[in-house]
This record gives structure tokens, C-alpha cells and sequence, in this order.
């Protein structure tokens, strides 16, 4: 509780419900699964209402791409992961055998169930003031707008007169609560290269980072 109330910054008045919210469902039904739904619409508020204020300027679509960036699944772990988040997550023990204490898809529900959690307990203002606080180092008000590597390459292909990049899965393994994909990014004879991640779409963007990285060479 004291962890939690430090993290917060807000003191956990009924500590069931911070329970719950840090209970993967392999530990129980009595899981993190409704307040990671109501934590992801209560984030996705809170960083809208940021980034419109941070940016005046920015068109519908510029302001789209950094939301989708700070609220993406990846995101959301690595703030996780900064707040020392992996040793309170209640895992199954076959769940905890399998690494899903570092999944991606599971830090980044939890620390939405706890935003959940908060919001419930302690209203919006408090919500509002954890989330600015934790990705405060992630938002930058005079930072241009991030480009995302799939769109990057698909760049690089039409400037050098080349069919767009495709993406091929090779792999997906694991169980349900701690997926891994690979996939292939190809751009033909211009070469190819593979990337990892927790979902499909982190995968494909590893992918096309790793055959940029390749480009650049």
C-alpha cells in the first residue's frame, strides 16, 4: 500500500480494489479486466486533452499520431516497467514460469487498471495528475511529430521507385497471456529483416526499424 500511495500519489483508501487491479486473470476471476477497460478510456481522455493543449497548431492527424504513440501498448509497459511495476503483478504460477511478469500486454494492462483504479476511488483530477507525472518524460511540447518506422519505409521504397514493403508472420509462439510474433519485413532485392514483439503490430515495427537500420548502412 505504501508502494502503491508513493506511485500514485494518491493514499489507497480500499485496498481490494488496488488488488484487483494488479491481478492478472491466471491468479483469479477476480481480475484486473474491468478497470483496464475503464483505465484505457480514462488515459486515452487525459492524453488527448494534453496533447491538444501541448499543441495548438497540429493538424487532426499529427495530433492522432503522437496520441496512438503514447497510448500503444509498448508505451504503456515501458512506463510500467519505470515504475517498478513487475513485482506486484499477481500471476498464476504457470503464468509466472512463462515470463508474463514482462509481458508487454500485461504491464501495459495493469498500470491501465490502476489508472482504472484511481480514477474510481479518487476521481479524474488525481488520474489526470499520475498520468502527467509518469509519462511526463515520454511528451515533449516542442517536439516534432514522431514518424512511425512502417511509414518511414514506406517512404524510402516510393523515393527509390520500389513496390511497397511487405510483412510476412514467421512465427507466433507462446501461450495466450504471453504471445511473441515474429515477422519479416521485405523489400524485395533491397533485403529484408525480421522483428519481434508481443503482438502483431510490434512486431511489423520492429521489423521495419531493423531493415532501416539496414538501409542506413
Amino acid at each position: 500500500m505504501s508502494w502503491l500511495a508513493e506511485t500514485l500519489g494518491a493514499e489507497p483508501r480500499d485496498a481490494t480494489l488496488y488488488q484487483t487491479a494488479l491481478t492478472h486473470p491466471s491468479h483469479g476471476a477476480d481480475n484486473y479486466q474491468r478497470l483496464e477497460f475503464l483505465g484505457d478510456r480514462v488515459l486515452g481522455l487525459v492524453i488527448a486533452d494534453w496533447l491538444s493543449a501541448l499543441f495548438p497548431r497540429d493538424r487532426e492527424g499529427e495530433l492522432s499520431h503522437r496520441f496512438v504513440t503514447l497510448v500503444s501498448g509498448a508505451t504503456c509497459a515501458d512506463v510500467a516497467r519505470d515504475l517498478g511495476l513487475r513485482g506486484h503483478v499477481r500471476l498464476g504460477k504457470q503464468a509466472r514460469d512463462d515470463g508474463a511478469a514482462d509481458s508487454d500486454n500485461i504491464l501495459g494492462d495493469v498500470i491501465e487498471a490502476l489508472i482504472g483504479a484511481l480514477y474510481q476511488e479518487h476521481g479524474l483530477q488525481a488520474a489526470r495528475a499520475f498520468i502527467h507525472r509518469a509519462w511526463a518524460s515520454r511528451i515533449d511540447g516542442k517536439a516534432a511529430v514522431p514518424r512511425h518506422p512502417k511509414s518511414l519505409l514506406h517512404e524510402w521504397a516510393e523515393g527509390h521507385k520500389r513496390k511497397p514493403p511487405t510483412y510476412t508472420v514467421i512465427d507466433r509462439s507462446g501461450p495466450d497471456h504471453a504471445l511473441r510474433w515474429t515477422v519479416r519485413a521485405s523489400l524485395g532485392t533491397a533485403g529484408e529483416a525480421d522483428g519481434t514483439g508481443s503482438s502483431k503490430q510490434e512486431a511489423e515495427t520492429a521489423a521495419a526499424t531493423a531493415l532501416l537500420g539496414m538501409l542506413s548502412l
